[in-house]
């Protein structure tokens, strides 16, 4: 496999952006939900959030906690409730209507009024929560049970709650973690039961992401500080899945980094990367207008190799160790390969799980959306290179669900294959739905952004 610059002018790339995303219907949370509860076989089911883990509680409700802690219960006969604290008693009307909004003052910041509804145990027993029942706790991450002698506890959600929902049921065997429920590589909800329309929804985000970065790639000059680079994206308050990340050097660059006043310099190695809910985009490469051919043969030839060949191995049924094999294998005798898992499940949070392991048996399967996410280190001081981009694997019912009720999404699909076979050379199955604006674009050399990597013919 050959890799070559080749110039592919931005005009190519489609950057009409609709101003919204599509919605999902509440009918749609409820088929979630049932499905949690139906799977979990348990008398109800709590799912936590906070600002930091607001994942699952996204998927099942639309409900985003802002300030404080929530919890989403589930019960017989459909019963479905947020628990949240004072602030979040009219962002939850506001943000999910179909679900009743129940106030536990303990869920509000220190110092706020406690008056009403202080004690989480009061409030789960006034649901109807009762001694003898069973409990299925869903977190915001789960133990393999390699990294524990107890799977069965719940392991990532506050021992606080845990303890109280113990105490309420009076048994603490009854209380069991479901988190791999929505949360397993290969079989979890949220893994597998992405529709149409959360499909359109985090091709929305995937387009208004990676549009946001290549403004940065195509603006970002010597003399700015990183914070002015960064700006150059034009953030309008996207829900973000992750810190904006812009960062330059000559010294060992850590892409997780947010912006500071550093002034970029010629020659800098350099990287930015922006997560929307559904969606994340990230390049890296030289602040250079020459090529660097020691670097483009050494690093971006066997790096874009990997690229290519994971875009080009993925499709529905293939396992997670034919797509690591596929990634590392390309990289060759370099002296680097994939710093994390070569790709990840993406959703409102920017890493859910991968199938993607050494060995693993787990399969690629339809409705999942995924992050090309192959990161090379180590690299040599001063030097970046990245490309990542976010895309939604679907069998043929699922694409004609797609195409019959999104046909402007399904368009622009159709356009971004083209785009990667035409200009690229990159021939996906046709399974692989690219939902970033420029999937697997590489400028290696950020002061000649129109030249990109691609297979030789």
């Amino acid at each position: 496999m050959k890799i070559e610059l080749r110039s592919v002018p931005f005009s190519l790339v489609e950057t009409e952006i609709p101003s919204e995303p599509p919605r999902i219907l509440a009918q749609e949370y409820e088929q979630r939900a049932q499905a949690l509860y139906e799977r979990a076989g348990a008398d109800w089911v709590v799912v936590y959030g906070d600002r930091e883990h607001c994942a699952n509680l996204l998927y099942l409700t639309g409900y985003d906690p802002r300030f404080e802690e929530a919890l989403f219960v589930l019960g017989p006969a459909q019963e479905r409730y947020l628990i949240v604290g004072n602030e979040g008693l009219a962002y939850a009307a506001a943000q999910s209507p179909h679900v009743p909004a129940v106030l536990c003052q303990s869920f509000s910041l220190m110092g706020q009024a406690r008056s009403t509804a202080p004690r989480l145990a009061d409030v789960l027993r006034e649901l109807g929560v009762m001694r003898g029942q069973r409990i299925a706790v869903v977190g915001w991450k789960y133990l393999e049970p390699s990294e524990t002698d107890d799977p069965v506890a719940p392991a990532f959600v506050p021992a606080y709650i845990v303890n109280v929902l113990r105490g309420v049921v009076a048994d603490q065997a009854a209380v069991t973690d479901a988190t791999a429920l929505l949360m397993h590589p290969e079989h979890g909800l949220r893994a597998v039961m992405n529709s149409p329309a959360q499909i359109a929804a985090f091709e929305w985000s995937a387009m208004r992401a990676s549009a946001m970065v290549s403004r940065i790639v195509h603006g970002a000059r010597p003399g700015m500080t990183e914070y002015e680079a960064a700006a150059l994206a034009r953030y309008a308050g996207e829900p973000l899945s992750a810190h904006i990340m812009c960062v330059a050097g000559r010294n060992d660059i850590v892409g997780l980094s947010s912006p500071s006043a550093r002034r970029i310099q010629y020659g800098d190695g350099i990287t930015t990367a922006i997560g929307i809910w559904g969606g994340l985009s990230c390049r890296a490469g030289l602040m250079l207008g020459w090529v660097d051919q020691d670097f483009f043969t050494r690093v971006v030839t066997p790096y874009f190799r990997a690229v290519a060949s994971w875009w080009q191995a993925l499709r529905v049924g293939v396992t997670g160790a034919e797509l690591f094999e596929a990634a590392t294998t390309a990289f060759g005798d370099a002296p680097f390969n994939s710093a994390l898992n070569p790709g990840h499940l993406v959703s409102y949070d920017e890493w859910v799980h991968t199938p993607i392991r050494p060995g693993s048996p787990e399969r690629v399967a339809s409705g999942m959306v995924l992050q090309a996410d192959i990161i090379p280190a180590p690299l040599a001081s001063g030097q970046a290179l990245n490309c990542e981009d976010t895309c939604a694997v679907a069998d043929a019912g699922l694409r004609e669900a797609l195409r019959t009720h999104f046909p402007e999404v399904w368009l622009r699909i159709l356009r971004r294959r083209e785009f990667m076979r035409e200009q690229l050379g990159i021939v996906l199955d046709e399974s692989v739905l690219p939902l970033s604006i420029a999937p697997a674009w590489l400028p290696p050399f950020w002061l000649r952004a129109d030249e990109v990597c691609a297979l030789a013919s």
